[in-house]
């Protein structure tokens, strides 16, 4: 996993409530367990006019030449609600985005993301109205997000502070999963294991 330190990218806007894991990346494409590949299939059903894929629909964000290359995005409440299915960040992952910024994220989601490398950033409803209303007014729109400083600013000159969990501030700075961040200690856990061997031999099992 790459770690995250700064990013900076062309935000896109998804200016809709209660995204849920099943517009992300519908359940007919979950037929791998490969992260990868997934990208193409992000929002599906409203990228596109037709089952295949084949014919863009014009009216969505993501379709629009100013928005093509965006690894931001910028959404509204309860993003990543219902089924845990951890395709969703790995279809956002692999679209290109980086960093999520909504009011609220769904809390499966949010720790799916922490573990593919996907910065989410909560930021308030007022807050996010402002970044909308600038993002529309401004083409090519960029948001910097700063994983260290916890913020994140726009190319229209505003800052905003975030919070983030210490834990999975530390996980996306190192580029580590749980199981990443626990091999780091793995000398540590061979020497506890030897040292419980030879001090409680009838702890250990044998064959």
């Amino acid at each position: 996993m790459e770690p995250f330190d700064i990013h900076t990218g062309i935000a896109a806007p998804l200016d809709r409530v209660n995204v849920d894991t099943d517009a992300i990346i519908p359940k007919q494409f979950l037929r791998k367990i490969e992260r990868t590949g997934f990208g193409k299939h992000l929002f599906h059903e409203w990228r596109y006019t037709d089952y295949e894929g084949t014919q863009e629909n014009p009216e969505f964000s993501f379709n629009k030449p100013e928005y093509r290359k965006a690894t931001v995005l910028v959404t509204r409440d309860n993003f990543g609600c219902g089924s845990s299915r951890e395709h969703a960040p790995w279809a956002l992952s692999d679209y290109g985005f980086r960093v999520i910024v909504a009011p609220s994220f769904a809390d499966i989601f949010y720790n799916n993301c922490v573990k593919n490398g996907i910065l989410l950033v909560v930021l308030k409803s007022s807050e996010m109205d402002e970044i909308f209303k600038d993002l529309s007014a401004n083409k090519n729109f960029e948001i910097t997000a700063d994983l260290e400083k916890q913020t994140i600013s726009t190319s229209a000159g505003k800052t905003y502070l975030f919070g983030i969990d210490a834990f999975a501030k530390q996980c996306l700075l190192k580029g580590l999963d749980q199981i990443g961040w626990t091999e780091q200690f793995s000398k540590a856990i061979l020497n506890y294991e030897k040292k419980i061997k030879d001090e409680k031999p009838w702890l250990i099992p044998t064959k």
